[in-house]
């Protein structure tokens, strides 16, 4: 089945962030042309006046937690750490299913394409995963037995999920939850597993000033140095949040090829304190991407909600406007990602998988537009209402025209 997307403003994303008037065609999931010329196929769509561009990839979630939207609100950390520890510990399958089937049609909805999620029980995410045809790469979450609520011992169950046959669109990982809940062993054996069947690694790192500074006076180093010292840092982990890392902790991230998911608005609406280096972290060639965390600690799974915070935050915190641009945030929100996670996507280029997202910007919030303004307006004007159409794998999983509606009425069903 082959499609041709029609007359469209593509902003690739490519090496040369190149944004140009050209046709799309999609051959089963992947682009196969891209240029002014209409190749055969089977049906086509009309994007003239609209702009392409990558799907979204939304590097650190926990999609599970969707129906904990506004249960965690306006509590200090420790209680909101103690209260999720509680619901976790109270789940139902069902409520997990339905959980995921409400974070991934709001992470459609506003462009996104791919998540990464950290959570146990992704065999039942998964299923949410196939249902929707978003792609998602799901991460197992590991931890030391004596905190988890897990059944069976977490790495065995991480590596039982890892071995499993999955639907196209999966990429099975292994998770760690954190240092302070997790022993040099463990680390050890997620290491192992990730060598064994060669799959990524996805953890939270540094999150909060008390994680690195109880780790700091019991074990007199920093999370991120204790990490490299033990030969967990490589370019297979992706790690989560890293807001309070040194200079010194950067250089070792970088070295090591690992990449970081910044969670700007998470971060700071658990009021962890601090912003996470991102200036120093681009000056030393981290990739940084992007991520929105939880509905527990965020409320939202938008990437245009993602995107402007992230900007405006770490602009006002170093006191210029221009400390990181709208073209680098873009790139933290595709291409970065695709990068991280070793996976033809992020980018519209030939060969890669077709995960594509058409904007209208004929909308009050986004006009006048331009391709010399798009991306500005794309990172600070744009929202879900701008997206009228998103492909997954080369299938269409929405479309505002009223194809592929879902009739369920989602404020019925039960999400614990």
């Amino acid at each position: 089945m082959s499609i041709l997307i029609k007359n469209g403003t593509i902003i690739t994303e490519n090496d040369s962030r190149e944004i140009v008037h050209a046709n799309i065609l999609v051959d089963g999931n992947k682009i196969a042309y891209i240029g002014r010329e209409q190749p055969e196929h089977d049906s086509e769509i009309n994007a003239e006046g609209k702009f392409i561009l990558p799907g979204f990839i939304n590097t650190h979630t926990h999609i599970g937690m969707s129906g904990f939207r506004g249960l965690l609100d306006n509590i200090v950390l420790s209680e909101f750490l103690d209260k999720t520890s509680k619901l976790d510990a109270d789940r139902t399958e069902e409520g997990i299913y339905n959980s995921s089937l409400l974070g991934i049609k709001e992470m459609l909805n506003s462009g996104i394409t791919s998540f990464v999620d950290l959570y146990y029980s992704e065999d039942v995410i998964e299923k949410a995963v196939e249902k929707t045809g978003i792609r998602g790469f799901l991460a197992w979450a590991t931890l030391d037995q004596e905190f988890t609520t897990q059944k069976g011992d977490p790495v065995k169950n991480a590596e039982a999920f890892i071995r499993k046959t999955h639907p196209g669109t999966v990429t099975p990982m292994a998770g760690i939850q954190g240092i302070y809940v997790s022993s040099d062993e463990n680390y050890y054996r997620v290491r192992d597993l990730s060598e064994k069947y060669n799959v990524m690694v996805h953890t939270h790192l540094s999150e909060t000033r008390k994680e690195v500074y109880d780790f700091v006076k019991s074990h007199n180093e920093r999370p991120v140095e204790h990490l490299a010292s033990i030969g967990f840092l490589s370019d297979k982990l992706l790690a989560a949040h890293c807001v309070w890392i040194t200079l010194n902790e950067i250089k070792l991230l970088a070295k090591n090829g690992t990449a970081v998911s910044w969670n700007a608005i998470s971060n700071a609406k658990l009021a962890s304190g601090g912003i996470a280096p991102i200036p120093e972290l681009l000056s030393n060639n981290v990739n940084v991407s992007l991520g929105t965390d939880s509905s527990g600690s965020n409320n939202s799974l938008n990437m245009f909600e993602e995107m402007k915070y992230s900007a405006i935050s770490i602009n006002n915190d170093r006191w210029s406007a221009d400390t990181v641009k709208s073209q680098q945030i873009l790139d933290m929100a595709t291409r970065n990602a695709g990068v991280a996670l070793k996976a033809p996507i992020g980018i519209i280029k030939e060969g890669y998988l077709a995960d594509l997202v058409i904007i209208n910007p004929n909308r009050y919030s986004t006009i006048p537009y331009s391709n010399k303004n798009i991306v500005n307006n794309i990172v600070f004007s744009a929202s879900s209402e701008n997206v009228e159409y998103v492909m997954v794998d080369g299938k269409t999983v929405l479309n505002r025209n009223g194809e592929n509606e879902d009739s369920t009425d989602y404020s019925k069903l039960n999400y614990l």
